[in-house]
């Protein structure tokens, strides 16, 4: 039976150990053909900096080749990290986007740098105090809705005749929810990686929610991090290189994903153990039906409209085999 919710994934088009740049880059296109043909909603790229193991520094780059190897499936961001850029820089980018493939471009929007302190430097990245300011200079750009007297209302957003494509707030506190219901955009939660629940957010997001054109009812989306094998015990066996990897990042150390096997050798001290004991509370990891129970747990907890899977696997074809496998477990129609 399927799932009375949406399922979508996310690609951090991840660089694993033992390969390189080209490969990860060619690997975001053959995931994005497959989640197309397995029947997935969407897929999303989120922005990120300074990072050897990822290799999604610009979404929209990813969004356009993906959107041009596929068919149906949506493609967005998730997300753009908009203290980032000017406004009108993304403005430009994702009108362009939905001219290139109509109907087809999501805008996930997010107040995080994507990167440490030195790449904020370099990015001349904003604070995150001013990031209303951005969001409301981005829609002032987008609805042509700047006052006479503003100079920006001097400035025509290229390409024009164009509308941005339907836009979604990202969270993972519930800081932004309300305001993401009452623009009337769609609202996604990283629970991922945050041990906020996403309960109250969604409720204050749905309690704020007014209807836009692009949004007639509100949309929460309940970000999940995943990894399916067949077995309970291969699945296990594979989280290890999300996990050691995870708690080298926190501790300072940037590479490449290392392999299970090298994960598995790998003596960790009691502190990142305790790292990997803490956010592995949050990593669902086993079998198909393991996964597919857990999964719906989480969702009806929250009453989450739309799940969005990201999975980090060394193996680039094992990662896409824990798709394929929970999309059997759900249900999902394949396309083609």
């Amino acid at each position: 039976m399927a799932a009375p919710f949406a399922l979508s994934l996310q690609d951090l088009a991840p660089i694993a150990e033992g390969t390189t740049t080209q490969q990860a880059m060619a690997e975001t296109i053959l995931l994005a053909q497959e989640a197309d043909r397995l029947g997935y909603t969407r897929l999303w790229y989120a922005e990120h900096h300074g990072m050897p193991s990822i290799a999604s520094s610009v979404p929209e780059i990813l969004i356009g080749s993906a959107a041009a190897h596929t068919r149906d499936i949506r493609i967005g961001s998730g997300g753009v990290m908009l203290l980032n850029h000017a406004p009108l820089r993304i403005a430009e980018a994702y009108r362009t986007l939905e001219a290139l493939h109509p109907g087809r471009i999501d805008l996930g929007l997010g107040r995080a740098p994507g990167g440490d302190g030195y790449a904020m430097r370099a990015l001349r990245s904003g604070g995150g105090e001013e990031f209303s300011a951005y969001l409301a200079e981005l829609m002032a750009f987008d609805e042509e809705s700047f006052p006479p007297e503003h100079p920006f209302s001097r400035v025509p957003v290229s390409p024009g005749g164009i509308r941005l494509p339907p836009m979604w707030l990202l969270g993972s506190s519930g800081a932004s929810a309300s305001a993401a219901g009452q623009l009337g955009i769609g609202y996604a939660f990283a629970a991922h990686f945050s041990h906020t629940p996403p309960a109250p957010a969604f409720e204050a997001y749905r309690y704020a929610f007014q209807a836009t054109e692009a949004f007639p009812r509100p949309r929460a989306m309940l970000c999940v991090s995943v990894i399916c094998a067949p077995t309970d015990e291969e699945a296990q066996y594979l989280s290890r290189s999300q996990a050691v990897s995870w708690t080298l990042f926190t501790t300072g150390e940037q590479r490449k994903l290392m392999s299970p096997e090298e994960a598995h050798a790998r003596v960790l001290t009691p502190q990142q153990q305790a790292v990997i004991d803490h956010q592995s509370t949050l990593w669902i990891v086993g079998s198909p039906q393991t996964v597919r129970d857990t999964i719906a747990e989480k969702a009806e907890s929250c009453a989450a409209d739309e799940v969005m899977i990201t999975t980090t696997i060394h193996s680039y074809a094992l990662r896409r085999r824990s798709y394929a496998l929970i999309a059997e477990a759900f249900g999902l129609d394949p396309r083609h």
